[in-house]
Protein backbone atom coordinates (compact mmCIF):
# COMPACT_ATOMS: atom_id res chain seq x y z
CA UNK A 1 0.00 0.00 0.00
CA UNK A 2 1.07 3.58 -0.59
CA UNK A 3 2.72 5.35 2.31
CA UNK A 4 1.51 8.79 3.29
CA UNK A 5 4.13 11.18 4.67
CA UNK A 6 2.88 13.78 7.10
CA UNK A 7 4.27 17.33 7.45
CA UNK A 8 6.74 17.95 10.24
CA UNK A 9 4.75 18.87 13.39
CA UNK A 10 5.54 22.05 15.28
CA UNK A 11 4.65 23.70 18.57
CA UNK A 12 5.16 22.64 22.17
CA UNK A 13 2.85 19.63 21.90
CA UNK A 14 4.43 18.26 18.73
CA UNK A 15 7.29 15.90 18.04
CA UNK A 16 10.18 17.06 15.93
CA UNK A 17 11.13 15.01 12.92
CA UNK A 18 9.21 13.41 10.04
CA UNK A 19 6.57 10.91 11.01
CA UNK A 20 4.67 8.57 8.73
CA UNK A 21 1.33 6.80 8.81
CA UNK A 22 0.06 4.08 6.51
CA UNK A 23 -2.58 4.79 3.93
CA UNK A 24 -5.72 2.86 4.73
CA UNK A 25 -8.82 2.54 2.58
CA UNK A 26 -12.42 1.73 3.33
CA UNK A 27 -15.79 1.96 1.63
CA UNK A 28 -18.78 3.60 3.27
CA UNK A 29 -21.73 1.23 3.57
CA UNK A 30 -25.28 2.49 3.97
CA UNK A 31 -27.28 0.80 6.67
CA UNK A 32 -30.76 1.64 7.89
CA UNK A 33 -31.27 0.72 11.51
CA UNK A 34 -34.77 0.67 12.94
CA UNK A 35 -35.03 2.64 16.16
CA UNK A 36 -36.58 -0.25 18.05
CA UNK A 37 -36.56 -0.53 21.80
CA UNK A 38 -34.03 -2.97 23.21
CA UNK A 39 -36.71 -5.34 24.42
CA UNK A 40 -37.85 -5.86 20.85
CA UNK A 41 -34.27 -6.52 19.78
CA UNK A 42 -34.11 -9.56 22.05
CA UNK A 43 -36.11 -12.77 22.04
CA UNK A 44 -38.64 -13.23 24.80
CA UNK A 45 -36.28 -15.54 26.64
CA UNK A 46 -33.67 -12.79 26.97
CA UNK A 47 -35.77 -9.72 27.82
CA UNK A 48 -35.40 -10.35 31.53
CA UNK A 49 -31.70 -9.61 31.12
CA UNK A 50 -32.39 -5.90 30.65
CA UNK A 51 -32.52 -3.91 33.87
CA UNK A 52 -32.02 -0.37 35.11
CA UNK A 53 -28.32 -1.13 35.43
CA UNK A 54 -26.90 0.13 32.14
CA UNK A 55 -30.27 0.14 30.42
CA UNK A 56 -29.70 2.83 27.76
CA UNK A 57 -33.23 4.18 27.89
CA UNK A 58 -33.41 4.40 31.67
CA UNK A 59 -34.38 7.78 33.09
CA UNK A 60 -31.66 9.74 34.89
CA UNK A 61 -31.04 8.28 38.31
CA UNK A 62 -29.86 9.80 41.57
CA UNK A 63 -26.80 8.32 43.20
CA UNK A 64 -23.54 9.07 44.94
CA UNK A 65 -22.36 11.24 42.05
CA UNK A 66 -25.18 13.72 42.75
CA UNK A 67 -24.35 14.27 46.40
CA UNK A 68 -21.04 16.13 46.32
CA UNK A 69 -19.33 19.15 44.84
CA UNK A 70 -16.11 18.78 42.85
CA UNK A 71 -13.00 18.81 45.05
CA UNK A 72 -10.75 21.83 44.96
CA UNK A 73 -7.58 19.74 44.60
CA UNK A 74 -8.26 17.67 41.47
CA UNK A 75 -5.42 16.27 39.37
CA UNK A 76 -3.58 18.62 37.02
CA UNK A 77 -2.42 15.92 34.61
CA UNK A 78 -2.82 17.36 31.14
CA UNK A 79 -2.78 20.97 32.30
CA UNK A 80 -3.21 23.15 35.38
CA UNK A 81 -6.59 24.45 34.20
CA UNK A 82 -7.97 20.92 34.09
CA UNK A 83 -7.50 20.65 37.85
CA UNK A 84 -9.70 23.65 38.59
CA UNK A 85 -13.41 23.25 39.42
CA UNK A 86 -15.93 24.57 36.96
CA UNK A 87 -15.84 25.23 33.24
CA UNK A 88 -12.54 25.89 31.50
CA UNK A 89 -12.50 27.41 28.01
CA UNK A 90 -10.44 30.06 26.19
CA UNK A 91 -12.63 31.53 23.46
CA UNK A 92 -10.95 33.34 20.58
CA UNK A 93 -12.33 35.69 17.98
CA UNK A 94 -15.44 34.29 16.34
CA UNK A 95 -15.69 31.32 18.69
CA UNK A 96 -19.19 30.20 19.61
CA UNK A 97 -20.18 30.28 23.26
CA UNK A 98 -20.62 26.98 25.02
CA UNK A 99 -24.13 25.49 25.12
CA UNK A 100 -26.09 26.87 28.05
CA UNK A 101 -28.25 23.79 28.61
CA UNK A 102 -25.51 21.57 30.08
CA UNK A 103 -26.25 19.87 33.40
CA UNK A 104 -23.53 17.20 33.54
CA UNK A 105 -21.35 17.03 36.63
CA UNK A 106 -18.32 16.62 34.41
CA UNK A 107 -17.52 16.78 30.71
CA UNK A 108 -14.61 17.25 28.30
CA UNK A 109 -14.25 18.07 24.59
CA UNK A 110 -11.02 16.98 22.92
CA UNK A 111 -9.43 16.84 19.50
CA UNK A 112 -8.93 13.10 19.00
CA UNK A 113 -5.88 13.60 16.80
CA UNK A 114 -3.84 16.40 18.38
CA UNK A 115 -4.99 15.57 21.92
CA UNK A 116 -5.88 19.21 22.58
CA UNK A 117 -8.58 19.76 25.21
CA UNK A 118 -10.88 22.38 23.68
CA UNK A 119 -13.02 22.85 26.79
CA UNK A 120 -13.81 21.02 30.00
CA UNK A 121 -15.94 21.06 33.12
CA UNK A 122 -14.53 19.34 36.23
CA UNK A 123 -12.49 17.11 33.92
CA UNK A 124 -10.66 15.28 36.74
CA UNK A 125 -13.61 14.83 39.12
CA UNK A 126 -13.50 11.21 40.26
CA UNK A 127 -17.00 9.81 39.70
CA UNK A 128 -18.62 6.39 39.21
CA UNK A 129 -18.06 5.43 35.55
CA UNK A 130 -20.76 2.77 35.01
CA UNK A 131 -20.21 0.76 31.81
CA UNK A 132 -18.03 3.35 30.15
CA UNK A 133 -15.35 1.52 32.17
CA UNK A 134 -15.82 -1.32 29.68
CA UNK A 135 -13.70 0.77 27.30
CA UNK A 136 -10.74 0.12 29.61
CA UNK A 137 -11.75 -3.54 29.89
CA UNK A 138 -11.77 -3.89 26.10
CA UNK A 139 -8.57 -1.94 25.57
CA UNK A 140 -6.86 -4.20 28.11
CA UNK A 141 -8.17 -7.62 27.00
CA UNK A 142 -8.85 -7.32 23.26
CA UNK A 143 -5.25 -8.15 22.26
CA UNK A 144 -5.19 -11.31 24.40
CA UNK A 145 -7.61 -13.57 22.50
CA UNK A 146 -8.01 -14.15 18.74
CA UNK A 147 -11.58 -13.37 17.74
CA UNK A 148 -11.95 -16.81 16.13
CA UNK A 149 -11.08 -18.72 19.31
CA UNK A 150 -13.95 -20.29 21.24
CA UNK A 151 -14.89 -20.91 24.86
CA UNK A 152 -17.47 -23.23 26.43
CA UNK A 153 -19.19 -21.48 29.32
CA UNK A 154 -19.31 -23.14 32.73
CA UNK A 155 -21.31 -21.98 35.75
CA UNK A 156 -18.33 -20.41 37.52
CA UNK A 157 -17.76 -18.12 34.53
CA UNK A 158 -21.01 -16.33 35.32
CA UNK A 159 -20.60 -16.18 39.09
CA UNK A 160 -20.35 -12.90 40.97
CA UNK A 161 -22.36 -10.64 38.68
CA UNK A 162 -24.20 -7.82 40.41
CA UNK A 163 -27.97 -7.89 40.81
CA UNK A 164 -29.78 -6.24 37.90
CA UNK A 165 -26.73 -6.41 35.63
CA UNK A 166 -27.22 -5.73 31.94
CA UNK A 167 -26.89 -9.02 30.06
CA UNK A 168 -26.62 -10.17 26.47
CA UNK A 169 -27.93 -13.64 27.32
CA UNK A 170 -24.90 -15.90 27.74
CA UNK A 171 -25.93 -19.51 28.49
CA UNK A 172 -24.08 -22.14 30.48
CA UNK A 173 -22.77 -25.06 28.37
CA UNK A 174 -22.94 -22.91 25.20
CA UNK A 175 -19.77 -22.44 23.15
CA UNK A 176 -19.11 -18.86 22.04
CA UNK A 177 -16.50 -17.35 19.79
CA UNK A 178 -14.48 -14.48 21.21
CA UNK A 179 -16.03 -12.38 18.45
CA UNK A 180 -19.52 -13.13 19.78
CA UNK A 181 -18.43 -12.27 23.32
CA UNK A 182 -17.07 -8.89 22.28
CA UNK A 183 -20.28 -8.14 20.40
CA UNK A 184 -22.08 -8.83 23.68
CA UNK A 185 -19.78 -6.44 25.52
CA UNK A 186 -19.91 -3.55 23.06
CA UNK A 187 -23.49 -3.76 21.78
CA UNK A 188 -25.47 -4.97 24.77
CA UNK A 189 -23.03 -3.88 27.49
CA UNK A 190 -23.37 -7.46 28.71
CA UNK A 191 -21.84 -8.04 32.12
CA UNK A 192 -22.20 -11.75 31.45
CA UNK A 193 -19.92 -11.44 28.42
CA UNK A 194 -17.46 -9.43 30.50
CA UNK A 195 -17.36 -12.14 33.17
CA UNK A 196 -16.81 -14.92 30.62
CA UNK A 197 -13.91 -13.03 29.04
CA UNK A 198 -12.55 -12.33 32.52
CA UNK A 199 -12.71 -16.06 33.30
CA UNK A 200 -10.70 -16.70 30.15
CA UNK A 201 -8.19 -14.17 31.53
CA UNK A 202 -7.67 -16.20 34.74
CA UNK A 203 -10.53 -14.60 36.63
CA UNK A 204 -12.06 -11.31 37.72
CA UNK A 205 -9.29 -10.47 40.19
CA UNK A 206 -6.59 -10.89 37.56
CA UNK A 207 -8.62 -8.86 35.07
CA UNK A 208 -9.13 -6.03 37.55
CA UNK A 209 -5.38 -6.01 38.25
CA UNK A 210 -4.63 -5.95 34.52
CA UNK A 211 -7.08 -3.09 33.95
CA UNK A 212 -5.61 -1.08 36.82
CA UNK A 213 -2.10 -1.57 35.48
CA UNK A 214 -3.19 -0.48 32.02
CA UNK A 215 -4.91 2.59 33.44
CA UNK A 216 -1.67 3.52 35.19
CA UNK A 217 0.26 3.01 31.93
CA UNK A 218 -2.14 5.43 30.23
CA UNK A 219 -1.64 7.92 33.12
CA UNK A 220 -5.33 7.62 33.96
CA UNK A 221 -4.66 8.35 37.60
CA UNK A 222 -8.26 9.24 38.50
CA UNK A 223 -9.32 5.63 37.94
CA UNK A 224 -9.69 2.90 40.54
CA UNK A 225 -11.01 -0.38 39.16
CA UNK A 226 -13.07 -2.72 41.36
CA UNK A 227 -15.32 -4.51 38.86
CA UNK A 228 -14.34 -5.20 35.24
CA UNK A 229 -17.85 -4.43 33.98
CA UNK A 230 -18.29 -1.04 35.67
CA UNK A 231 -20.93 -2.32 38.07
CA UNK A 232 -21.37 -0.01 41.06
CA UNK A 233 -18.77 -0.45 43.80
CA UNK A 234 -18.15 1.99 46.70
CA UNK A 235 -14.54 2.79 45.79
CA UNK A 236 -14.74 2.46 42.01
CA UNK A 237 -14.27 5.71 40.14
CA UNK A 238 -12.89 7.33 37.03
CA UNK A 239 -13.15 10.76 35.38
CA UNK A 240 -14.16 12.34 32.10
CA UNK A 241 -10.47 12.87 31.37
CA UNK A 242 -9.56 9.23 32.03
CA UNK A 243 -12.51 7.83 30.09
CA UNK A 244 -11.37 9.90 27.11
CA UNK A 245 -7.87 8.44 27.47
CA UNK A 246 -9.39 4.93 27.42
CA UNK A 247 -11.44 5.69 24.31
CA UNK A 248 -8.50 7.22 22.49
CA UNK A 249 -6.25 4.30 23.34
CA UNK A 250 -8.90 1.75 22.38
CA UNK A 251 -9.50 3.42 19.03
CA UNK A 252 -5.94 2.51 18.07
CA UNK A 253 -7.17 -1.08 17.74
CA UNK A 254 -9.04 -2.15 14.61
CA UNK A 255 -11.25 -4.61 16.52
CA UNK A 256 -12.17 -1.96 19.07
CA UNK A 257 -13.20 0.44 16.29
CA UNK A 258 -15.19 -2.28 14.55
CA UNK A 259 -17.17 -3.32 17.62
CA UNK A 260 -17.76 0.24 18.83
CA UNK A 261 -19.24 1.18 15.44
CA UNK A 262 -21.43 -1.91 14.96
CA UNK A 263 -25.11 -1.01 15.18
CA UNK A 264 -26.71 -4.46 15.07
CA UNK A 265 -25.47 -8.03 15.09
CA UNK A 266 -26.66 -11.63 15.35
CA UNK A 267 -26.02 -13.45 18.63
CA UNK A 268 -26.25 -17.21 19.37
CA UNK A 269 -29.71 -18.25 20.58
CA UNK A 270 -29.71 -22.05 20.26
CA UNK A 271 -26.98 -24.66 19.89
CA UNK A 272 -26.69 -28.35 19.21
CA UNK A 273 -23.48 -30.23 20.03
CA UNK A 274 -21.64 -26.94 20.42
CA UNK A 275 -22.77 -25.58 17.05
CA UNK A 276 -25.05 -22.55 16.82
CA UNK A 277 -28.34 -23.41 15.13
CA UNK A 278 -30.14 -20.09 15.47
CA UNK A 279 -29.36 -16.48 16.34
CA UNK A 280 -31.24 -13.39 17.45
CA UNK A 281 -30.57 -9.73 16.73
CA UNK A 282 -28.94 -7.43 19.25
CA UNK A 283 -28.73 -3.66 18.90
CA UNK A 284 -26.06 -1.28 20.12
CA UNK A 285 -27.12 0.58 23.26
CA UNK A 286 -25.28 3.71 22.03
CA UNK A 287 -28.26 5.81 20.98
CA UNK A 288 -26.17 8.39 19.14
CA UNK A 289 -25.16 5.50 16.87
CA UNK A 290 -28.57 3.90 16.31
CA UNK A 291 -31.01 6.69 17.06
CA UNK A 292 -34.21 6.27 19.04
CA UNK A 293 -37.64 7.79 19.45
CA UNK A 294 -37.04 11.49 20.00
CA UNK A 295 -33.33 11.20 19.22
CA UNK A 296 -31.66 11.14 15.81
CA UNK A 297 -28.39 9.36 15.26
CA UNK A 298 -25.57 11.89 15.33
CA UNK A 299 -24.04 12.80 11.98
CA UNK A 300 -20.54 11.35 11.78
CA UNK A 301 -20.74 9.26 14.98
CA UNK A 302 -18.49 6.20 15.11
CA UNK A 303 -18.77 4.93 18.73
CA UNK A 304 -17.80 4.68 21.62
CA UNK A 305 -19.59 3.54 24.87
CA UNK A 306 -22.45 4.43 27.18
CA UNK A 307 -23.33 3.48 30.74
CA UNK A 308 -26.09 3.96 33.30
CA UNK A 309 -26.30 2.65 36.87
CA UNK A 310 -28.11 3.74 40.01
CA UNK A 311 -24.95 5.07 41.60
CA UNK A 312 -23.32 6.55 38.51
CA UNK A 313 -26.29 7.96 36.67
CA UNK A 314 -25.73 8.23 32.92
CA UNK A 315 -22.25 8.36 31.40
CA UNK A 316 -21.10 8.43 27.79
CA UNK A 317 -18.02 8.82 25.61
CA UNK A 318 -18.54 9.45 21.91
CA UNK A 319 -16.27 9.95 18.90
CA UNK A 320 -17.42 11.71 15.75
CA UNK A 321 -15.93 13.17 12.57
CA UNK A 322 -17.04 16.14 10.54
CA UNK A 323 -15.17 18.11 7.88
CA UNK A 324 -11.92 16.25 8.54
CA UNK A 325 -12.03 16.97 12.26
CA UNK A 326 -12.35 14.12 14.78
CA UNK A 327 -13.61 14.94 18.27
CA UNK A 328 -13.96 12.91 21.46
CA UNK A 329 -16.53 14.02 24.03
CA UNK A 330 -17.17 12.49 27.44
CA UNK A 331 -20.21 13.45 29.54
CA UNK A 332 -20.80 12.19 33.09
CA UNK A 333 -23.98 12.37 35.14
CA UNK A 334 -26.41 14.93 33.66
CA UNK A 335 -28.78 16.23 36.32
CA UNK A 336 -31.97 16.74 34.36
CA UNK A 337 -35.26 15.06 33.55
CA UNK A 338 -34.67 15.49 29.82
CA UNK A 339 -34.95 12.18 27.98
CA UNK A 340 -31.69 10.88 26.50
CA UNK A 341 -29.93 13.70 28.36
CA UNK A 342 -26.44 12.20 28.24
CA UNK A 343 -26.66 11.83 24.45
CA UNK A 344 -28.20 15.23 23.84
CA UNK A 345 -25.60 17.01 25.95
CA UNK A 346 -22.88 15.08 24.13
CA UNK A 347 -24.35 16.12 20.78
CA UNK A 348 -24.45 19.78 21.87
CA UNK A 349 -20.81 19.64 22.89
CA UNK A 350 -19.83 17.91 19.65
CA UNK A 351 -21.67 20.59 17.67
CA UNK A 352 -19.86 23.27 19.66
CA UNK A 353 -16.50 21.60 19.18
CA UNK A 354 -16.86 21.40 15.42
CA UNK A 355 -17.96 25.05 15.25
CA UNK A 356 -15.14 26.15 17.57
CA UNK A 357 -12.41 24.38 15.58
CA UNK A 358 -9.47 26.78 15.20
CA UNK A 359 -11.17 29.48 17.26
CA UNK A 360 -10.23 28.43 20.80
CA UNK A 361 -6.96 28.09 22.68
CA UNK A 362 -6.73 24.62 24.27
CA UNK A 363 -7.01 24.47 28.05
CA UNK A 364 -5.00 21.27 28.31
CA UNK A 365 -3.97 18.13 26.49
CA UNK A 366 -4.39 14.37 26.61
CA UNK A 367 -1.15 12.97 27.97
CA UNK A 368 0.73 10.09 26.33
CA UNK A 369 1.13 6.63 27.82
CA UNK A 370 4.12 6.28 30.12
CA UNK A 371 5.87 4.07 27.60
CA UNK A 372 5.68 6.67 24.83
CA UNK A 373 8.91 8.47 24.09
CA UNK A 374 8.61 12.13 25.13
CA UNK A 375 10.14 14.98 23.20
CA UNK A 376 12.87 16.88 24.95
CA UNK A 377 11.13 20.12 24.03
CA UNK A 378 7.76 19.35 25.61
CA UNK A 379 6.29 18.28 28.91
CA UNK A 380 3.57 15.76 29.65
CA UNK A 381 1.56 18.22 31.72
CA UNK A 382 1.03 21.92 32.24
CA UNK A 383 -1.08 24.40 30.28
CA UNK A 384 -1.23 23.56 26.60
CA UNK A 385 -0.53 26.05 23.87
CA UNK A 386 -2.47 26.48 20.63
CA UNK A 387 -2.86 23.26 18.70
CA UNK A 388 -1.81 23.05 15.08
CA UNK A 389 -4.14 21.22 12.70
CA UNK A 390 -3.02 17.78 11.60
CA UNK A 391 -2.97 16.68 7.99
CA UNK A 392 -6.08 14.85 6.78
CA UNK A 393 -7.16 12.76 3.85
CA UNK A 394 -10.43 12.68 1.96
CA UNK A 395 -13.53 11.66 3.90
CA UNK A 396 -16.71 10.04 2.65
CA UNK A 397 -19.79 10.13 4.89
CA UNK A 398 -23.27 8.98 3.96
CA UNK A 399 -26.54 8.74 5.85
CA UNK A 400 -29.76 6.87 5.19
CA UNK A 401 -33.24 7.18 6.62
CA UNK A 402 -32.10 9.48 9.44
CA UNK A 403 -29.78 6.79 10.77
CA UNK A 404 -26.18 7.91 10.27
CA UNK A 405 -23.63 5.35 9.14
CA UNK A 406 -20.25 5.17 10.75
CA UNK A 407 -17.44 6.68 8.79
CA UNK A 408 -15.13 5.13 6.26
CA UNK A 409 -12.04 7.33 6.04
CA UNK A 410 -9.30 6.70 3.51
CA UNK A 411 -6.29 7.49 5.68
CA UNK A 412 -4.38 6.74 8.80
CA UNK A 413 -3.97 10.05 10.61
CA UNK A 414 -1.00 11.30 12.56
CA UNK A 415 -1.70 12.34 16.13
CA UNK A 416 0.43 13.64 18.95
CA UNK A 417 -0.44 13.12 22.60
CA UNK A 418 1.33 15.86 24.49
CA UNK A 419 4.99 15.18 23.72
CA UNK A 420 4.95 11.81 21.98
CA UNK A 421 3.82 10.35 18.69
CA UNK A 422 0.63 8.32 19.05
CA UNK A 423 -1.33 7.12 16.03
CA UNK A 424 -5.07 7.66 15.88
CA UNK A 425 -6.21 5.37 13.11
CA UNK A 426 -9.06 7.24 11.46
CA UNK A 427 -10.45 4.25 9.63
CA UNK A 428 -13.78 4.20 11.39
CA UNK A 429 -15.52 0.99 10.32
CA UNK A 430 -18.92 1.06 8.70
CA UNK A 431 -21.77 -0.43 10.65
CA UNK A 432 -22.63 -3.84 9.33
CA UNK A 433 -24.51 -6.92 10.39
CA UNK A 434 -21.93 -9.69 10.92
Amino acid sequence: MQKLTRPRPSGPARVKGPLRSTLLTATAVLLSVSALSLTTALPASATSAVSAADKPDAKPTKGAADKADPPSDMSTIGGDLLGKPGTQVNLGAGAPVLPKDLTAKSWIVTDAESGAVLASHNAHWELPPASTLKMLFADTLLPKFPKTSTHKVISSDLAGMGAGSSLVGIKEDFTYSVHDLWLGVFLRSGNDAVHVLSAMNHGVSQTVADMQAHAEELQANDTHVVSPDGYDAPTQHSSAYDLTLFARSGLQKADFREYAATATAQFPEAQKKGKTTSRFEIQNTNRLLTGDVGLDAYKGIAGVKNGNTTNAGATFTGVAERNNKVLLVTVMHPDTKESHAVYKETARLLDWGFQADGKVTPVGTLVPPKSAEPSASATAQGDAGPAKPAAHAAVSTKHSGGIGTALAIAAGALAVLAAAAFTVRKKWPTRTKP
